[in-house]
């Protein structure tokens, strides 16, 4: 991990030397220099990432080098940032730089000695590196005994048999269906999943299947190590398949590297072959392969291959099966645990013993979440365990014992060990700091995926480089595709996604995997975690596992801080003594949808003042109806700061501070409560990308945000607060809110066309219209100079939509609410070719409307509709061939409608139905046995909420 965190570091003081109008003038050689010398350490951090757990002399060591990194780009920042104020502020400035400019040069000559010794520091650690033995490994070299040992212990071979399976039959069965039926045409079954998922487990029990046998000619099992030999595999797999005598063997031996692939391929062509690729990494591992599996279209050869990455799956066949092993239930976990931890005992020992074991046993397993590996290593450790005393220490450490035994050498520890270790190993360097800063949040956290990715950036873990390598992609761009990257190896679990399933919104995290990125955020010095309770004591991690494992001691100086907030909480700020200052991140966090209740104003006391290196601060949720948090002035000196979120909180104003937070990137202050004043200090944050102002607010004349030229979010902007006339400055801006609060119809259109080629550049649109039907016109004349547009949601008076919006072909996703739309407006909506989701709410139509219709071929890309309080529709009526996409549909609180619409049951599509808060008798209609029931029974999934009497 060393080597993830100077890497990224390396890149961000490059990013500095590079970039053109830096004023690191009078510093300039040394930061070069010590880059140079960071850029030849983090050669060797490999070997040392490896050798530091047997050595404390090494473990120091590489402490030193990440804190002086960490170090270096502190204090370059500061310099940057110190000369930059300096610079600007035109004449007034230039005279006060005149009055003060011994004070100046003073300051600029203590950073740039701070810059030395920082520079000297790692010159000095440059030439250690040979008195601690550690030698250089690049990218492409790894320790070769670690890896031997890793593939031994991973080797899987199909002779051996699991005898301990229990809850497979369903997923055995769906695989075998698709590998032997034969309106079933692929060509490439995948089983997917996570380390310990049991993808091996099924692999082999569906190899071994008589239906498997019976139908394929010959067969090959193949385990693909990290390390491999294409000649090596492939010749294997052609060994097992042709069953060859001791001569043919021979000759096998003697063909030439481009001649097996072939001879492989029209084995298959020949004869229906099973080969199974065991645990496949890399999509290039694939590509060194795929020749020997290019076969005919009408070849009866399969492909089983498991992998914990998703990418490989799809690239492998982009028409395959993908298959992810389902989590055991409670009673399969328990069937399997019990099999191997309890076999044997009853008959041994005392019943009253074996009835206490077999409790603390099934809480146990509750603690491995349906992981079978995780199962399998907690049962077998207990299996060695014969008393209660015993049984008692584990369980109140079962998350550690679980992930425990990294670098032990027992195998019944050390395989759950390398399992999990093996997928953050196998992460790339730019990944680990992502992966491990997913440890600030909590077990079973909903972890939103924009916070997120916006911390990761405040952090700089994508940096300049790396968006330039990515095609002209945003920084948002690049995080959201390593999101992905990380779900797609399995390390986490997507939680909620877009109502079209094409987003992430939400992902969590595994307990276990959790367990390992604390320790290994620990072990690395990365993230501290405590518990609100525990803030006025001495620092340690949190995690599923209690504090009788000791982790290694924390070494160098805490970079970051997540504190967990309890309802007993009345202060925020830690005890941090002397190592407070160096801290980049502070994360304040209750569980998902909590909200914290101070017991008094002075919330946030003024410690703040020792955090002026933060560069992401988040202190959401905190809420009550009678106190107002007032924010403490020592936080408009934390300059650094690119990440400030007080979403949800019930702060008393916003202070004019705020405007000295000039590298700010995110700032959220989105609160519904009563109408803020904000004084204009914004346009000041010339870096901010996403901006998110109170739902309601006040301001002395206009709030100027044309000098906010990265801007990408602006949310709620307002219409009399706010300048129209800025947008066409926002060259950058992709999601805009608008609340219409006063009418500008007078310079509307002059406005609009000036900032054309902005509004045209809008991905998301949502639009608050408060005036009433008088401004109906000017929210389609907004709308209709966003015609790029993907996500549009409208509130408010609209009456009729542009001419042209049936041609919006970005447009998937659509939510209107009191539109009060005419009749004529839904002939319009029907012919959007790739509208995925739709939300009609409240007066969407005009009074008089009565009757909704969805014509034949109308939304014909449509996956997800809800109804939603409509007013005065009475009947909804469906015809044959719309919506032939629909997946989901929700009907909530539409109170006139009398029945579901006729053509209902031609929805073949349609899996999920959600009726709520509908009258008795709409929903009797549908019970099975009512008139209506025919309209529905073809649904997999309804869920009908009847109310009550």
């Amino acid at each position: 991990m060393a080597e993830a965190v100077v890497s990224f570091l390396v890149e961000r003081v490059g990013d500095y030397i590079i970039q053109e109008g830096r004023p690191l003038f009078g510093v300039g050689n040394q930061v070069r220099r010590a880059h140079r010398d960071l850029v030849f350490i983090k050669g060797f951090l490999k070997d040392a990432d490896a050798k530091q757990r047997d050595s404390e002399a090494i473990r120091t060591f590489v402490a030193q080098i990440r804190d002086a990194a960490y170090d270096l780009e502190d204090v370059i920042e500061a310099f940057v940032l110190k000369v930059d104020s300096r610079r600007k502020g035109g004449i007034k400035n230039f005279l006060k730089r005149l009055g003060c400019i011994f004070v100046e040069g003073v300051r600029r000559y203590k950073i740039g000695s701070e810059i030395g010794v920082i520079t000297i520091t790692i010159s000095d650690l440059k030439q250690d590196l040979q008195t601690y033995g550690i030698k250089e490994m690049r990218d492409s070299s790894t320790s070769l005994q670690l890896c031997e040992a890793q593939q031994l212990l991973r080797r899987t071979y199909t002779h051996v048999i699991d005898r301990n399976v229990v809850g497979l039959e369903d997923s055995v069965h769906e695989l075998v269906g698709h590998l032997v039926k034969e309106e079933h045409r692929h060509r490439v079954v995948s089983i997917i999943g996570m380390g310990g998922s049991g993808k091996t487990t099924i692999a082999k029990q569906v190899y071994h299947h008589k239906g498997v046998t019976d139908h394929f000619d010959c067969l090959a099992w193949v385990c693909i190590s990290q390390q491999y030999q294409v000649r090596d595999v492939l010749e294997r797999i052609y060994v097992k398949l042709l069953c060859p005598t001791k001569e043919e063997r021979d000759e096998i031996a003697k063909l030439k590297d481009d001649e097996i692939p072939g001879r492989l391929s029209r084995l298959q062509n020949e004869k229906k072959c099973l080969i199974v690729l065991d645990d496949i990494w890399k999509r290039e591992t694939w590509d060194f392969l795929k020749a020997a599996f290019e076969c005919h279209e009408d070849s009866k050869s399969r492909i089983l291959l498991t992998t914990r990455n998703e990418q490989v799956a799809s690239h492998a066949d982009d028409n395959g099966f993908h298959y992810r092993p389902p989590p055991l239930n409670e009673s399969e976990s328990w069937k399997l645990f019990e099999k191997i931890a309890m076999s044997g005992r009853k008959a041994g020992i005392d019943a009253e013993v074996y009835t206490k074991m077999e409790e603390l046993g099934k809480e146990m397993v509750q603690h491995c979440r349906g992981l079978p590996l995780a199962v399998i290593v907690l049962a077998g450790l207990l299996a060695r365990k014969n008393t209660i005393k015993d049984w008692e220490t584990i369980q109140e450490n079962v998350g550690v014992y679980i992930s425990r035994g990294f670098g032990r050498r027992e195998e019944e520890h050390a395989y759950a060990s390398w399992v999990l270790a093996l997928s953050y190993d196998d992460l790339p360097y730019h990944l680990k700091p992502c992966f491990l800063y997913l440890g600030h949040f909590p077990e079973d956290h909903e972890i939103r995926m924009k916070s997120l990715t916006r911390l990761w950036i405040a952090e700089g873990f994508i940096s300049l480089t790396k968006q330039r390598q990515s095609s002209g992609e945003t920084m948002e761009d690049v995080a959201y595709n390593w999101l992905n990257e990380l779900v797609e190896r399995c390390v986490i679990q997507v939680g909620e996604r877009s109502s079209t399933f094409e987003n992430i919104k939400t992902c969590r995290m595994h307990d276990l995997l959790r367990d390992l990125c604390l320790r290994k955020a620990e072990e690395e010095n990365f993230l501290q975690v405590v518990k609100g309770s525990q803030k006025n004591e001495a620092m340690h991690p949190v995690s599923s596992s209690s504090s009788m494992v000791t982790y290694a001691s924390p070494m160098g100086k805490i970079r970051r801080l997540a504190v967990y907030l309890d309802e007993n909480d009345d202060k925020l700020v830690p005890s941090l003594r002397e190592r407070g200052g160096h801290l980049r991140s502070l994360l304040y966090i209750g569980p998902n949808d909590f909200r914290w209740f101070p017991k008094r104003k002075e919330l946030i006391p003024s410690k703040f003042k020792d955090f002026k290196l933060l560069r992401a601060l988040m202190i959401e949720g905190m809420h009550d109806g009678e106190v107002k948090i007032k924010l403490p002035r020592e936080i408009g000196n934390m300059v650094h700061l690119r990440f400030l979120s007080l979403r949800r909180s019930n702060i008393k104003s916003f202070p004019p501070f705020l405007g000295n937070l000039i590298c700010l990137q995110t700032l959220d202050f989105f609160v519904r409560d009563d109408y803020m004043f904000i004084p204009n200090v914004i346009c000041k944050m010339n870096k901010l990308r996403h901006l998110y102002l109170p739902w309601r607010y006040r301001a002395r004349g206009k709030l100027q945000l044309s000098a906010l030229g990265d801007l990408q979010t602006l949310n709620y902007v307002s219409s009399r607060y706010c300048d129209l006339n800025d947008l066409a400055k926002l060259g950058n801006l992709r999601k805009l809110r608008i609340r219409l609060s006063s009418s500008q119809s007078k310079n509307l259109e002059k406005i609009l066309d000036a900032a054309g080629c902005v509004l045209n550049g809008i991905r998301s649109l949502r639009l608050v219209n408060h005036v009433g039907m008088k401004s109906g016109a000017e929210v389609s004349q907004i709308v209709a100079r966003c015609s790029q547009i993907y996500k549009l949601k409208l509130w408010g008076p609209t009456l009729e939509l542009p001419k042209e919006f049936h041609s919006y072909s970005n447009l998937t996703k659509l939510l209107l609410s009191d539109c009060a739309l005419k009749d004529d407006q839904m002939a319009i909506l029907e012919k959007l070719p790739n509208l995925k989701s739709l939300d009609l709410c409240d007066n969407v139509f005009e009074e008089n409307t009565k009757v909704l219709v969805f014509s034949a071929g109308s939304f014909p890309r449509l996956q997800f509709l809800e109804l939603y309080a409509l007013k005065g529709i009475t009947e909804w009526r469906v015809e044959e061939g719309a919506m032939p996409c629909l997946c989901k549909l929700i009907i909530d609180y539409c109170r006139e409608l009398s029945t579901v619409p006729n053509g209902l049951r031609h929805l073949t599509t349609l899996k999920d139905l959600k009726i709520e808060h509908m009258p008795k008798p709409f929903c009797s209609k549908l019970e099975e046995g009512g008139e209506d029931f025919h309209e529905v029974q073809h649904i997999p999934s309804l869920i009908l909420q009847i109310p009550r009497d």
